[in-house]
């Protein structure tokens, strides 16, 4: 049986090591993705604090001046006073290809045009100036992310990544197989790595000893990875726990009472969020798209579990009264295990320390299809010397 599952291990690494290594170096590059990006990009985050911040609604005037033709799709305000606001825009137009009916409607859901999500305008809260308008897809880190989810290739490289991802849940499975000791000597061998033998010993140690320190944790990043890659996996998981992830229906606002029925700005969403929330570390605004739309507030409360713990409210978009909140804790199951998927398998659960852990676990786990594919080639050239040697004569018979 051991000899069974080294071949299915074997075969399994050299079928998908490139891949899995190419996964965990730019998992390795994506951990401080947040951290590296608003250092090197200073301005665009931070500004000199200095005199009354401007208006929110006055911010998203100044934007949409600057940025004819957009629409305002999220505003974000930092309780820091000297973070920037972020203005999400709506650019362009693009047709809707969904056909499925929506309950009471035509049978044309989204007929029509819609906005696509475009640039994020960062504006200085204080002057009005619009710092950068700044575009994920054109930058570094939206090439190693494209990298590290498709391999570059769009639908193709997904399916290759996922099924790489689900290769790597065997290797592991059959790692642990491979690891586990008969004696008791041999369980003291597999548990520390020989840093004084050969360098061949060395490498296998790494292989063994180090894989199977980290197997556990590796299992959660695949088991996360596999949820984006594979729907019919993301489906089996919550199915299994008996959780849905579907949120419930966002409550209406009451139709307007007055004659102009305008809905409220944004400066008065933040005073109301704000009463109920005031230590919250931002607040992200989502103006009602329709008559009967409730205006949507999400916000990150201090102290926060992880940086997907958010709080939602809903408040009526004509007299601002608070129709509905909802907190982390108070989300069904399967949406809190849906949000905290993103933080488990980014290292950002814990914050630094879980960052700096999944940093170190996924540049170890970089290395294993090349110690494995050494411990591979040294087994073979072994194999091939013994075939090669000559055999020795017995004594006593004539040459």
């Amino acid at each position: 049986m051991k000899v069974f599952f080294r071949r299915i291990h074997l075969y399994l690494g050299l079928t998908a090591g490139l891949v899995i290594t190419i996964s965990c170096l730019t998992g390795a590059l994506l951990v401080f993705e947040k951290e590296l990006t608003e250092g090197f990009n200073h301005r665009r985050y931070f500004v000199e604090p200095g005199g009354a911040r401007l208006q929110l609604d006055e911010v998203a005037a100044l934007v949409k001046q600057a940025v004819p033709g957009a629409g305002i799709a999220r505003v974000q305000v930092f309780a820091d006073p000297a973070r920037t606001i972020q203005v999400q825009l709506e650019e362009g137009r693009k047709e809707a290809t969904s056909g499925k009916r929506r309950k009471g409607g035509t049978g044309k859901e989204g007929a029509g045009p819609k906005k696509e999500k475009g640039r994020t305008a960062f504006v200085n809260p204080y002057t009005g100036e619009i710092i950068e308008l700044y575009s994920y897809q054109q930058t570094f880190y939206y090439k190693i992310f494209s990298l590290h989810r498709w391999l570059l290739a769009g639908a193709t490289g997904k399916l290759i990544t996922g099924i790489s991802t689900l290769i790597f849940f065997f290797i592991l499975l059959t790692g642990i197989i491979l690891w586990w000791p008969k004696t008791r000597n041999i369980f003291r061998q597999r548990i520390k790595v020989k840093w004084d033998g050969n360098w061949k010993r060395v490498n296998n140690d790494l292989h063994i000893v180090l894989g199977f320190y980290t197997s556990i944790f590796l299992f959660v990043s695949v088991f996360t990875g596999l949820t984006w890659s594979f729907e019919w996996f993301s489906k089996a998981l919550y199915s299994s726990m008996g959780a849905s992830t579907k949120p419930a229906a966002a409550p209406l606002s009451a139709p307007a009472v007055d004659i102009t029925g305008k809905s409220i700005s944004y400066e008065t969403a933040l005073a109301v969020v704000k009463h109920a929330v005031p230590d919250a570390l931002f607040y992200s605004f989502t103006a009602p798209k329709d008559s009967s739309a409730a205006f949507t507030i999400s916000l990150l409360p201090a102290g926060a579990l992880h940086e997907a713990a958010a709080t939602t409210y809903y408040l009526d978009q004509f007299s601002g009264k608070v129709l509905a909140s909802q907190t982390f804790a108070q989300r069904n199951l399967g949406q809190q295990i849906r949000s905290t998927v993103k933080p488990l398998h980014t290292g950002a659960i814990f914050g630094t320390p879980s960052k700096i852990f999944a940093l170190i676990l996924a540049l170890l786990g970089a290395t294993f299809p090349t110690t494995g594919t050494i411990m591979w080639l040294n087994r073979t050239m072994k194999k091939k010397r013994k075939t090669a040697s000559p055999a020795v004569p017995e004594a006593g018979v004539a040459a």
